[in-house]
């Protein structure tokens, strides 16, 4: 089969360029997605997503190799397998990051590159349907909802309280002038439901017959003529498939999958494909380099009473939270669970490089031991930038293998430096009122405590994903030998193929990745040709 373009994964990136170039420019698209096409519906409701944190099919679970920064230890890294990708099952927060994020990929990138904040802050605007804001910042006509949260509770209030009266700043708007501040998080939900990339822009274009969808199909590689991206082969079902681009082809499998995508067909260094068998396409040393995550380590205390969520999700409280939300769209099931974060910067500065949630229940991601679910909250601290960098490499040479992954947590000590001082901030945000009448005792790292190498070992053993890879084939200004993409996310060395997801970023923005990830795609289709 012919197509103009093919898109190789229905993630975020995906959906949103594949409906514009059918609705805009009248492209015949073809969009390959390894996961399912329709979502469980218990992903739609906002409290959903937390039914599918531990691993379903609709995940993908990367252990990533020991970690030497964590004795050992390799974290779980989960990537979305459903159209929709991590729109589709992720918390649903709504954040852009820092205006000096993207001035900072501008620098990066020369300067004059098309990925300033003025450049992008169009972008963002025009995606978005904002229920409470309408100014400079924000639109209001777009697909994409975003609102307030549904409910907010008890801890919630404390937690803002708290911080307040620690001297932190109210912030109503974490997208808007500035970051640093406290106050409830946005999210992508719209009349009570999640608004995943599916819902606000594939939607569009389901019924439109130039947009051809596979679902459950597994991309193998990209097929090359004369040193062209000319197609894809991909395998479903039914068998093996080969599908033609007369433009181009552009990669959206995800950053771990997109970079192994890449390197499976022959793009990326050349002793590594060497090393399973793969003849070179173009050697390119960047590939599955520059891996950017953020990282969180959580403080825990329970607390004197039912503030927050515990309980919830079970028994008649199930019942009758989830007949609230059917009958009248409220309650506890009307929100994601965790609806109010901190930015600051533990040294002081002016620009945040933490951003603290508070979950207002006990939440670990795995068994640590000693943790009886009870009342509780935990304060989770995601370091924004860190500087440390991993990688994403082959298994083998086997398209249905996963990569190996190595997102190297704590690969620079600085990174390790800045989550034990925002424990120390968490902490002293226990001590201020209202929080300090609700917390009855600290459970981890445990009040006792108190030096830096036992809160380096509690960072050790309790430090998980954020849910925010990027980089594994960055942009980068021309002469630079790790560049993979150019400033147009066209890749280096090949013809016809550009790379649309977040695999694209040079440097990780300062939040939550799937608005970047959406504002990306939305920039990228200024530079495909018609």
């Amino acid at each position: 089969m012919n197509y103009d373009y093919i898109v190789a994964g229905g993630g975020s990136a995906g959906c949103v360029v594949a409906t514009r170039l059918v609705r805009e420019r009248g492209a015949r698209v073809l969009l390959v997605e390894r996961g399912r096409r329709r979502s469980p519906w218990l992903l739609g409701v906002p409290a959903g997503y937390t039914k599918f944190l531990a691993g379903d099919p609709v995940l993908e679970m990367h252990h990533t190799v020991a970690q030497p920064a964590l004795d050992g230890r390799g974290p779980i890294v989960p990537q979305a397998r459903l159209l929709g990708g991590g729109s589709a099952v992720n918390a649903m927060v709504y954040m852009r990051g820092q205006h000096e994020d993207y001035d900072g990929w501008d620098r990066f990138l020369g300067g004059a590159s098309g990925w300033s904040y003025a450049d992008m802050l169009p972008h963002f605007r025009a995606m978005e349907h904002n229920a409470r804001l309408k100014d400079e910042y924000h639109g209001s006509e777009g697909p994409l909802w975003v609102s307030d949260p549904g409910h907010t509770c008890a801890m919630t209030h404390a937690f803002i309280a708290a911080a307040r009266a620690s001297g932190v700043p109210a912030n109503p708007d974490f997208n808007g002038a500035r970051q640093n501040g406290v106050g409830l998080m946005q999210n992508t939900i719209g009349g009570g439901k999640r608004c995943s990339a599916v819902r606000a822009f594939l939607s569009q274009v389901f019924d439109d017959p130039r947009l051809h969808l596979v679902t459950e199909a597994q991309v193998t590689r990209i097929l090359f003529e004369r040193g062209r991206a000319a197609g894809i082969e991909y395998a479903d079902r039914s068998g093996v498939h080969q599908a033609r681009a007369g433009s181009e082809v552009l990669l959206s499998c995800g950053t771990y999958n997109t970079a192994k995508l890449m390197m499976i067909s022959g793009v990326g260094p050349a002793a590594e494909l060497q090393r399973h068998g793969i003849g070179v396409v173009h050697d390119a040393p960047g590939v599955g380099q520059n891996l950017q995550d953020h990282h969180e380590v959580p403080l825990i205390a329970t607390t004197r009473g039912a503030y927050g969520y515990y309980g919830e999700d079970r028994g008649w409280r199930m019942l009758r939270n989830g007949l609230r939300y059917l009958l009248f769209g409220s309650g506890p099931a009307a929100t994601m669970g965790v609806e109010a974060c901190l930015f600051h910067d533990p040294d002081g500065g002016p620009r945040p490089t933490i951003q603290l949630y508070c979950v207002p229940s006990i939440y670990v991601d795995r068994d640590l031991g000693g943790i009886t679910p009870t009342h509780g909250l935990t304060l989770t601290s995601c370091l924004l930038r860190p500087r440390a960098r991993g990688w994403v490499r082959l298994r083998s040479a086997d398209p249905a293998e996963p990569p190996l992954v190595n997102a190297n947590f704590f690969g620079d000590p600085d990174d390790a430096r800045l989550e034990i001082a925002a424990l120390r901030h968490a902490r002293r945000l226990l001590q201020q009122a209202p929080l300090a009448g609700m917390v009855e005792a600290e459970l981890l790292p445990g009040a006792q405590h108190e030096s830096d190498e036992a809160l380096r070992t509690h960072c050790n053993r309790t430090v998980k994903t954020n849910y925010h890879p990027v980089g594994t084939a960055r942009m980068g200004p021309d002469g630079d030998p790790m560049a993979v993409l150019d400033t147009k996310l066209r890749v280096r060395g090949v013809e016809g193929l550009r790379v649309i997801d977040c695999s694209a970023i040079p440097l990780i923005p300062s939040g939550n990745t799937n608005a970047p990830a959406l504002a990306l795609a939305h920039r990228a289709v200024e530079f495909i040709p018609a």
